[in-house]
């Protein structure tokens, strides 16, 4: 039987499937049942930064001011008051998950500017979280602020992040940056244990008849595995920190590549979410399976095999690639 235990954040995980954050893993009871069906860490729902400001009444007088110019900026806004119960009950779910389950639970902060908030990195830690992960998220809309503006703020607040915790830390990416790489290294430098790759961005779409922006929630494809294994596979060997790929991993051989591509962990949700929580107890019998009839002894085995330091033909991850796949497509001729 192979050994599918692996190293994240330098925690010892059994196996590299993580339930990523979603709406199964803020309740305790489903939380209980993706433990039994063989899930190695779960990632609870975000708190988000707007909840922490507006616990501390200053999200109040903001949504005033912009009320006054914008009559339906406070319509769009949910009622974040009620989202995961608040900041305390963030707290009580991460308390009563380490009480009730025996793998690691990492909490989850949603946030993109620095400031005072990062204190509840210390109160997620004091609940019992065995790590965080910082999700990234922000939509510049000001033409004024460059890249490099932007790519400083995260900088400086996995910084204060990391100086406010004694956990492990794990910073999600956008697939938007100008250069994964550089932000990937300058990540490393600030401290961060992993890079999880990469946030999905839920989009807002257009009723053309009522004339609104409506919110989408689409569940994630196969396909958009790879544009994460792509970066990983660039990564792998030049960072310090560990890597988990998020966002498109419905099957084993989804696993399986993760971890060949450089990954730890490979995050599952909205497969999850489709087939329901024995579906994870069915992806690591089959990823046991592929491991054994492969003559695998581990997952430590394979991990990075098919990365780009592994790869016997680099320029498959590059611009070379991009033009190969562009002249290997052929029009069907008429019939």
């Amino acid at each position: 039987m192979s050994d599918l235990g692996v190293s994240y954040m330098g925690l010892t995980l059994k196996n590299p499937l993580v339930a990523s954050s979603s709406p199964l893993t803020e309740d305790i009871d489903n939380i209980r049942r993706l433990e039994d069906a063989g899930i190695a860490a779960v990632v609870l729902p975000s708190l988000f930064e707007e909840q922490l400001r507006l616990d501390s009444e200053t999200l109040d007088a903001d949504l005033s001011r912009g009320a006054e110019e914008f009559a339906e900026a406070t319509s769009y806004l949910p009622n974040l008051s009620n989202y995961n119960a608040g900041p305390d009950g963030y707290l009580e779910l991460i308390r009563q998950a380490k009480r009730g389950i025996s793998i690691p639970v990492f909490a989850s902060l949603n946030g993109s500017t620095p400031g005072g908030w990062v204190r509840y990195a210390m109160d997620m830690q004091a609940a019992g979280a065995d790590a965080i992960e910082l999700n990234l998220y922000s939509i510049e809309t000001d033409p004024r602020r460059s890249a490099a503006d932007v790519e400083r703020d995260y900088c400086e607040l996995v910084r204060q992040v990391k100086a406010s915790v004694r956990i492990p830390l794990a910073v999600k990416l956008s697939p938007f940056l100008s250069s994964i790489p550089h932000m990937a290294a300058q990540l490393d430098h600030a401290g961060a244990d992993a890079l999880v790759l990469f946030n999905r961005f839920y989009q807002p779409d257009f009723d053309i008849e009522s004339l609104e922006v409506v919110p989408r929630l689409i569940l994630s494809q196969s396909h958009e595995l790879l544009l994460r294994l792509h970066w990983v596979a660039i990564l792998f060997g030049h960072v310090k920190a560990s890597m988990a790929i998020t966002g498109g991993v419905h099957r084993a051989e989804d696993v399986i590549k993760s971890v060949m591509a450089g990954a730890n962990v490979a995050m599952m949700t909205s497969a999850l979410l489709r087939d329901g929580i024995p579906h994870a107890q069915i992806v690591l019998e089959m990823l046991a399976q592929w491991l054994d009839e492969h003559e695998y002894k581990s997952i430590a085995q394979m991990t990075g095999s098919m990365s780009r330091n592994s790869a016997s033909n680099p320029a498959a991850f590059e611009r070379s690639n991009y033009m190969r796949v562009l002249s290997s497509y052929s029009l069907r001729k008429p019939c």
